[in-house]
């Protein structure tokens, strides 16, 4: 006789039956897993959604971010437009989340004289291109190493507002002060696809000074009209000159204040403000005494920088940019002082020459 066994006495599962099985067991399998990776990627995802605060916060960002401000604004999801001025390559290796590359060059003029203003046309094509609208809050970050990297953000800066756009900010010590914030979450590769806006400049006149303009200050000592130097001190005193200068020396009656003394530690972030008061006490008197302050240098680039402290940080009045500066002055022979012989200026170019061996 046969023993029994439960097991023996069930009907075999049919191979149709089977396959259902399988197939309800993958399915569960799959919809597991794919739960498990959606919350992975929720978890990993350090941007929370926009906050309420954001207006807020948008309302009271000033001129000048510090890193941590910066951050919170964009982790409350403010509305922001992030301008990477640094060059394609460091771009490519992480950027702010959603910043957009506009190298600084694309900014500037021509190579004999950079300081020279783009046509209109040309930057009201460079700003659709970003997508920039008139009432777009505008970040620019540059790479914040010294204190003369802080003159680019300062320049497009100046050329944004003087194009008509009010809501501008700067990233204090730029990508350099980001990292030493120990701040984290950059993007890399190529940036975005962009509409292109349908922005139109409003020119804002009054922070401009036409080479014309600088002319009749020159030529007219009642002027009450300062003439602001922010290149450093050699350069003012003719020993030194920028290559695409046709002479040493600056311009007649303009008084030295190097963008340099903004930066009392070094690095590329501007100090606290009261700092930047106290270092404004060391101006020329004739300064604070002025209606007007023209800012130049060489090619409009370190005299951003000063414009930027004495307009936006310490709203001076009437501070104004000429952008050709001492290079588009120059090559138009206007009158120089402080020019050296032409046996002192051969014998500098000759060890400029021999040093640059």
């Amino acid at each position: 006789m046969n023993s029994f066994h439960p097991m023996h006495s069930r009907t075999a599962p049919s191979p149709r039956s089977g396959n259902r099985r399988s197939l309800c067991r993958g399915l569960l399998t799959a919809a597991v897993l794919a739960g498990c990776a959606w919350g992975a990627s929720a978890l990993a995802s350090s941007a929370p959604p926009p906050s309420t605060d954001s207006a807020a916060l948008l309302a009271s960002a000033g001129p000048l971010l510090q890193p941590a401000q910066l951050n919170a604004l964009m982790r409350a999801g403010a509305p922001l437009h992030i301008i990477d001025l640094r060059g394609a390559k460091a771009y490519a290796k992480g950027h702010l989340p959603g910043a957009l590359s506009a190298p600084y060059p694309a900014w500037r003029g021509p190579g004999y004289n950079p300081g020279r203003l783009l046509t209109v046309a040309g930057f009201t094509r460079l700003v659709r291109s970003l997508g920039l609208h008139q009432d777009d809050h505008v970040v620019l970050v540059s790479a914040g190493g010294n204190p003369t990297d802080f003159g680019a953000p300062a320049r497009v800066f100046w050329t944004l507002k003087w194009l008509g756009m009010s809501h501008l900010s700067i990233l204090n010590g730029g990508m350099q002060a980001w990292h030493a914030a120990g701040l984290a979450g950059l993007q890399q590769g190529a940036q975005p696809a962009v509409s292109a806006s349908d922005f139109e400049p409003h020119l804002d006149n009054s922070l401009l000074a036409t080479r014309e303009q600088v002319l009749h200050r020159v030529d007219d000592p009642r002027a009450s009209d300062v003439l602001l130097d922010a290149r450093p001190k050699n350069f003012w005193e003719g020993k030194v000159k920028a290559p695409a200068a046709v002479v040493p020396g600056t311009i007649p009656g303009a008084l030295d204040f190097s963008n340099m003394r903004w930066f009392p530690h070094g690095g590329g972030a501007l100090p606290p403000l009261s700092v930047l008061q106290a270092i404004a006490r060391n101006l020329p008197p004739q300064q604070a005494q002025a209606k007007q302050t023209i800012s130049f240098c060489n090619t409009g680039h370190w005299a951003a920088t000063n414009w930027f402290v004495l307009a936006e940080m310490l709203h001076r009045p009437d501070v104004r940019l000429y952008p050709g500066s001492v290079v588009d002055w120059s090559r138009h022979h206007e009158p120089m002082t402080h020019v050296p012989s032409r046996s002192a200026q051969l014998w500098t170019q000759l060890k400029q020459t021999v040093q640059a061996r």
